[in-house]
């Protein structure tokens, strides 16, 4: 995003023409800049050129899988995806926001519902831009400015997941998070499974060290606060 007075770019991969036009047309009402595309061939190359601000993706493409897309975006930048398909099935959302999906529309959607879910994502993506810290405790270090996790000097390699968990913890050092908020933070749903939850912190106590993650009985998990070394 260049500035306040600057539209933000979205793009938007949907093969379907009559929906992909209908989606241009809501985002210019919106008063947003929406560049267009119908395959994922295209939408990555106007990826690469525009540098959009937040990419609309269906995951139904003709030419290649939607959920590949999300890793091949991912893996070079942070921008917010939004997912927007037809595919309902839960083990879907969870896959696609594994891969870094920052949210997932069902088809049929309502309008309103969308745009405030874009406008979500967009101001995220500012959020993080405008504020990015650097968290320290013991020898873990969690640079949210360069998405890196480091402890003893050793880069912690995290899944996307994994590492929005950590940051929402990291974010309230010390302190404990509910199940109901780091759902809703990490997964956009309080009623996502709590199971997701105990799973991803069991994979962080490995990663991290069990000694650095605390359950609050009733409550949640904190990152513990601890000296440096």
């Amino acid at each position: 995003m260049t500035g306040e007075a600057d539209p933000a770019t979205v793009l938007v991969v949907e093969d379907d023409p009559s929906l992909n036009a209908a989606l241009v047309a809501t985002l210019k009402a919106a008063g947003l800049r929406p560049v267009a595309a119908r395959t994922a061939a295209e939408g990555l190359r106007w990826f690469n050129h525009y540098a959009p601000d937040l990419v609309l993706l269906d995951l139904g493409l003709p030419d290649r899988d939607g959920l590949a897309v999300i890793q091949e975006i991912r893996a070079r930048s942070l921008t917010p995806i939004v997912v927007l398909s037809a595919r309902g099935a839960e083990t879907m959302k969870v896959q696609a926001l594994d891969l870094g999906a920052d949210d997932y529309v069902q088809k049929p959607f309502g309008v309103d519902e969308l745009l405030a879910r874009l406008r979500a994502g967009l101001r995220h993506a500012v959020q993080a831009r405008g504020s990015a810290p650097v968290v320290r405790t013991g020898d873990l270090v969690i640079d949210m400015g360069l998405r890196t996790v480091s402890r003893g000097g050793a880069a912690v390699k995290l899944s996307p997941k994994e590492y929005d968990l950590v940051c929402e913890l990291a974010l309230s050092l010390g302190r404990p998070i509910s199940h109901r908020d780091l759902l809703q933070a990490v997964w956009r749903s309080e009623r996502a499974d709590i199971q997701y939850l105990r799973v991803y912190i069991g994979q962080l106590r490995q990663k991290l060290g069990a000694e650095m993650l605390e359950s609050a009985p009733g409550v949640g998990y904190r990152l513990i606060d601890r000296p440096a070394p």
